[in-house]
């Protein structure tokens, strides 16, 4: 008998991953104006304003509203640092890239982390998992090959290596996701995160984040609404999902990007992100079948 798929926790973790792709088009407006870092400092101020009081109204994971405990907060510190740097390096990279692409690079991400979750997490890695995760990755590919036309000048290279190693961080926090949301409710989450982030980058604010022009606000009200929506949407489902459910679902973020890419930014879609697009889904419905008892003690064996 096959064990039931989270139904709600992949809801959930898809509208997250919906309002990510969407605010990505946002930063990106705000990146060409005022420069990655600027954009993200003053987002994630605009985001803790946000998220402070509605922290303070529904408190922890256990109903208190004291400061969280000391493993939940190292946690909050750890992947705030790494999202920090991660994002900075991202959004530096998608300003240099067209959307799609940006995203499409950025996809080693999901496969890193399913194997990171099992050695990390004790999470047992299915075939499934893996197959579902590569095909998805193959549709990527397709995408990628049809936009990398090979003359890049040098800030169109420094944009790419940012995004592949923002990837890399992003698969490590993918799986701090997943143990950060066993410990914490998705406000505190998503309050934390948010906080912490604006404090690293306020180190070099000074230098690095002037005040964005009026215009650029409402972006970043936008952009920061977005992203506390999506943290708390992905906190909610992690905790009530494995990784290796959730992760493979990253990819479908690329049907967002390209759109979002074709409707502010006039990138077109062609037959290959389409083509694409029909293989994330596929991957993604392979990797979300959980193994009946006997393919799992197959798998054992």
């Amino acid at each position: 008998m096959k064990r039931a798929v989270p139904l709600l926790p992949i809801l959930s973790a898809m509208t997250g991953l919906l309002c990510f792709g969407v605010m990505d088009g946002f930063m990106k407006i705000a990146a060409l104006a005022v420069g990655a870092y600027a954009a993200l400092f003053w987002r994630n101020l605009v985001g803790s304003l946000i998220m402070l009081p509605v922290w303070l109204a529904r408190g922890n994971k256990d109903g208190s509203r004291s400061l969280p405990g000391r493993e939940a907060m190292r946690l909050h510190v750890l992947r705030a640092g790494v999202s920090g740097v991660m994002a900075t390096l991202f959004f530096y990279g998608l300003a240099r890239t067209p959307v799609a692409e940006a995203m499409a690079l950025s996809f080693i991400a999901p496969l890193l982390a399913l194997f990171l979750a099992a050695v990390w997490l004790g999470e047992e890695l299915s075939r499934r998992a893996v197959a579902g995760s590569v095909l998805a990755l193959s549709g990527v590919g397709l995408i990628a090959a049809g936009k990398f036309g090979g003359n890049y000048n040098s800030e169109s290279v420094h944009g790419l290596i940012a995004i592949l190693i923002s990837a890399v961080l992003y698969a490590w926090n993918l799986v701090l996701q997943r143990r950060q949301s066993q410990l914490a409710g998705p406000e505190e989450i998503s309050f934390f995160q948010t906080f912490f982030i604006f404090c690293l980058l306020g180190i070099g604010a000074w230098w690095f984040a002037p005040v964005p022009p009026a215009e650029i606000w409402a972006v970043l009200a936008a952009s920061a609404v977005l992203s506390t929506a999506s943290l708390m949407l992905l906190g909610w489902a992690y905790a009530r999902a494995e990784a290796q459910v959730l992760v493979p679902l990253e990819y479908t973020a690329f049907i967002w990007a390209a759109l979002v890419g074709w409707v502010v930014f006039a990138e077109p879609l062609t037959w290959r992100t389409l083509a694409g697009v029909v293989l994330i889904v596929a991957g993604c419905l392979i990797a979300l079948q959980r193994k009946s008892a006997p393919e799992a003690a197959a798998e054992r064996a």
